[in-house]
């Protein structure tokens, strides 16, 4: 899952950002809201945490523009304004929760897994394709029924290729969505990552097809080639 933070306080923006990732979520910053609405127009998000009083643009007029230009991403906004009247503005500009400062971390990971389990997001879910199953919540992968302990990072990509089968991804694109902006990540990062993670799902599996294949001069793509052999 893909969060971007937009909040100009730098000790919350971190606070935030390390416990998320925490969470195995990536997470880009954003310090104004310009920036973030950039971001937020620009990139796919499942979530994005919203500070009211930003630099900039307000958070406010973030959810407006965002709203205006049908993105429809969940937003939680997060301000010290807590009077009846301003809840009442933020909900009326577009935002889909309100979460007043100082705040408990655990009840802004419930808020945000709240907003995730909406049907057009589908984050929690299980996903399933072919003989390969992630579970978002509990962090579990399986093929053929047998546990694939996966790092943090291999567990987002494959969650990533699995809500994108068929298609075929450039590493350019799995770099964006996989790691944070400001990660120092080398130009073939995401293949080297495409390898663990082909060690694991499908080498490790020499019985069945391989789900991972590479399209030579344009990327990677999830899926498998014979459903039948992974129903045995």
């Amino acid at each position: 899952m893909r969060i971007l933070v937009v909040e100009d306080e730098p000790r919350i923006q971190e606070y935030l950002k390390k416990g998320l990732e925490m969470k195995a979520w990536t997470v880009d910053v954003a310090s104004d809201g310009e920036a973030g609405l950039d971001l937020a127009l620009t990139e796919n998000y499942n979530v994005i945490i919203l500070d009211w009083m930003l630099p900039k643009l307000a958070g406010d007029q973030v959810c407006q523009q965002l709203r205006a230009a049908n993105v429809f991403t969940p937003i939680l906004i997060l301000t010290a304004k807590n009077e009846v009247t301003d809840r009442i503005h933020g909900l009326d500009c577009g935002a889909d929760d309100y979460l007043a400062k100082p705040f408990d971390f655990s009840e802004l990971l419930a808020r945000v897994r709240a907003l995730t389990r909406r049907p057009a997001q589908l984050i929690t879910n299980k996903l399933v394709v072919g003989g390969v199953s992630l579970d978002p919540a509990t962090f579990e992968v399986k093929r053929a029924d047998k546990i694939i302990n996966l790092s943090k990072t291999e567990f987002v990509l494959l969650e990533f290729l699995m809500r994108h089968v068929g298609q075929v991804l450039s590493k350019d694109q799995i770099a964006q969505q996989v790691w944070s902006y400001e990660s120092d990540i080398l130009p073939n990062t995401a293949q080297v990552y495409i390898g663990y993670l082909r060690k694991k799902i499908d080498l490790a599996f020499p019985n069945l097809s391989p789900i991972i294949k590479t399209v030579r001069g344009f990327g990677y793509q999830f899926g498998v080639t014979n459903l039948a052999e992974e129903s045995k």
